[in-house]
């Protein structure tokens, strides 16, 4: 069976909305809002419904009135294109109305999400912008002196207590860590479109884990017995396991070579060497680097090291 690509965007609304169920009461969520009449648009816009409310949860402690948020799922990364490109939207989203200032910028915020620290983004802003970054909560970086309020969430870092889900939202969980805490989490909520959308992903991007899981816990087994069973007669078994594994290999690859790609041309001796690598952790490990390197060089050494 061929590659399976996962669905990354809809598991996150989903587990953005869980995170905020306590105030879900207070906001409006609007999935892919089109900013125009042609397709430009918002991953996610978030409109507070009492303006004076105070979101208790810190990844919504930063909102006004009007939140724009866009999500790198685990294969991607926040780029410098990412921050200009979603503080563009939100001018445009300002501007796109009927009356002049009928959206006032002082009640705008931009939230950027993905799996991996912008180390390069942040240190562009540094340097260009002497912005500002602050972290006052785990995985929250608030970053000033541009035209709205921003904050960056860096998933893996999140505070795994107080966001249970979008902490979660990863294709490398641990069984203990991971997997049983949101098993329990789970429970009862199986019929509830959303956590079962959440859940859904997070399953299928770590279906070795979970099948682990199974054997090895018992609340786990019981709670997805029945749900892994008809996943397997759909094809979700040994097949798309491989194929799923074949995706995120290439899609970790395709990262490498794509933060490498801001350090200059990539070689065709490494770039065939990063498309060559079967070993998920290994490609992790060389995102990180890829990250980190200060040239092509550098990061062609660690690798061979």
């Amino acid at each position: 069976m061929g590659k399976r690509i996962l669905q990354w965007h809809p598991a996150f609304q989903a587990a953005l909305q869980i995170e905020l169920s306590q105030s879900k009461d207070f906001l409006q969520f609007e999935r892919e809002y089109n900013l125009t009449e042609k397709p430009l648009q918002i991953d996610t816009l978030i409109i507070k419904k009492d303006p004076g409310c105070q979101i208790e949860k810190s990844i919504g402690r930063i909102f006004r009135q009007y939140n724009i948020v866009e999500y790198k799922s685990p294969e991607d990364y926040i780029s410098v294109n990412d921050f200009f490109k979603v503080n563009g939207y939100t001018c445009i989203y300002q501007a796109n109305t009927e009356r002049e200032m009928q959206i006032r910028p002082e009640e705008l915020t931009v939230t950027l999400a993905g799996y991996h620290f912008p180390r390069k983004l942040l240190l562009f802003l540094r340097e260009h912008y002497h912005a500002d970054i602050k972290d006052p909560y785990p995985g929250i970086y608030y970053i000033s002196g541009f035209l709205f309020p921003i904050q960056i969430l860096v998933i893996g870092e999140l505070s795994k207590e107080e966001n249970v889900w979008l902490s979660r939202l990863r294709n490398d969980l641990q069984l203990a860590e991971d997997i049983e805490p949101l098993a329990k989490a789970y429970k009862g909520m199986e019929k509830n479109p959303m956590y079962a959308a959440a859940m859904d992903l997070i399953v299928r991007a770590n279906w070795k884990k979970y099948q682990e899981g199974r054997k090895m816990c018992e609340a786990l087994r019981e709670l997805f017995e029945d749900e892994l069973k008809e996943r397997e007669k759909q094809g979700i078994g040994k097949g798309i396991e491989q194929g799923i594994e074949r995706g995120i290999e290439q899609g970790k690859a395709d990262a490498v070579l794509e933060l490498l790609g801001e350090l200059g041309p990539v070689p065709e001796q490494l770039r065939m060497q990063i498309m060559s690598q079967t070993d998920c952790k290994i490609l992790t490990a060389w995102i990180k680097l890829a990250a980190k390197a200060a040239s092509m060089e550098e990061f062609a050494a660690c690798i061979a090291e």
